[in-house]
């Protein structure tokens, strides 16, 4: 009996002893995964912001980004990556932007607008894409609804009709004796044929008639320019068009040199000499795409983020403009204005 107790005892010191030697075992296993875990960062969210155009000429936009990630805690190239890609301006480089993109296996692409979104739409399923803005995501195929946007795409729209109405009341503003305006756009953009029955709605409430004049390309600005100086025009709304856009610069100088007062949708035709603009603030459109950014980051899908539509517009005159046309801006147009070149 002795014996029994003395054998199991040593059995029971044996099991005490593999159980230590596992337990030991068990927690340096576990140190060592806890402590390689903790050695390992967090995987940095890699967005790619794609433009046409060089970045230097859309600098507000580009820095209104940026501050909208800023706003959030964002600091580029700490716990986001930001992949800043250009055309340079070269026409057709959209494809090329975007395959790149894909290939970086970013996590989200931003569009600068609409022949970019329309290229990462083409490219990818599955990436999510985050419009800065489009005049017509439904009319361009976008999105199923502004509420529900369905797929991979979402983020800001352009769109609102009644722009257009209040361009032609700042024109008959400083043209009182307004009665024939020339309308600069292309038929090819998916909200333009919207936004000129807007146009004509609103010209027939002033009396006013309105001559529909096709961009679709380069070489027929100038032609553009020659049937609306023919006709008599008053004075010109040019309508959101990526061929007008840019070629900006050009835009202004004819419609100067034809001594045609006129309004633009944005106000970098201002900035590049022309007279006026009115219309939705891109910059801030930008800064707002950065908080659809935060959130497919953080885990929601596009196709649950509602669309939403511009609450910020802008009035931005050029005096040196007016000036050189000979026009008088009244004082309570300049008082409502945001921005005032002297």
């Amino acid at each position: 009996m002795k014996e029994f107790w003395i054998l199991n005892f040593g059995f029971l010191i044996r099991r005490s002893k593999s159980r230590e030697i596992f337990c030991l075992t068990l927690g340096l296993f576990l140190a060592l995964c806890l402590s390689a875990q903790a050695q390992q960062p967090n995987k940095v969210p890699r967005i790619a912001y794609l433009t046409v155009a060089p970045l230097s000429a859309n600098v507000a936009r580009v820095e209104a980004f940026g501050q909208g990630l800023r706003e959030l805690g964002y600091v580029d190239g700490k716990n986001i990556v930001v992949e800043w890609r250009s055309g340079e301006g070269k026409l057709n480089s959209e494809s090329e932007l975007v395959a790149e993109a894909v290939r970086l296996k970013v996590d989200v692409i931003v569009t600068s607008g609409p022949t970019m979104t329309r290229a990462a739409k083409e490219a990818t399923a599955t990436i999510p894409i985050v419009m800065t803005f489009d005049s017509d995501p439904i009319g361009s195929g976008f999105i199923a609804s502004l509420a529900r946007p369905g797929g991979n795409i979402t983020g800001l729209s352009a769109l609102s009709p009644e722009l257009s109405g209040k361009q032609l009341e700042l024109l008959k503003e400083i043209i009182p004796k307004l009665s024939r305006v020339a309308i600069l756009g292309n038929s090819k953009e998916p909200a333009n044929p919207k936004t000129l029955k807007e146009i004509e709605s609103s010209a027939a409430a002033f009396g006013i008639r309105v001559q529909p004049l096709d961009v679709l390309t380069p070489s027929d600005i100038e032609t553009a320019f020659h049937t609306a100086t023919k006709a008599r025009s008053d004075a010109l709304v040019v309508l959101a068009s990526f061929v007008l856009n840019d070629h900006r610069v050009r835009v202004a100088h004819l419609a100067l040199k034809n001594r045609l007062p006129a309004i633009y949708f944005r106000q970098e035709f201002v900035a590049a000499g022309g007279l006026m603009s009115y219309g939705t603030s891109f910059a801030d459109l930008s800064r707002r795409a950065a908080t659809y950014v935060d959130k497919i980051i953080k885990g929601a899908k596009p196709a649950d983020l509602p669309v939403e539509q511009p609450t910020k517009f802008e009035l931005v005159v050029n005096l040196k403009a007016a000036k050189q046309i000979d026009l008088t801006v009244p004082p309570n147009v300049l008082a409502r204005a945001d921005r005032v070149i002297r």
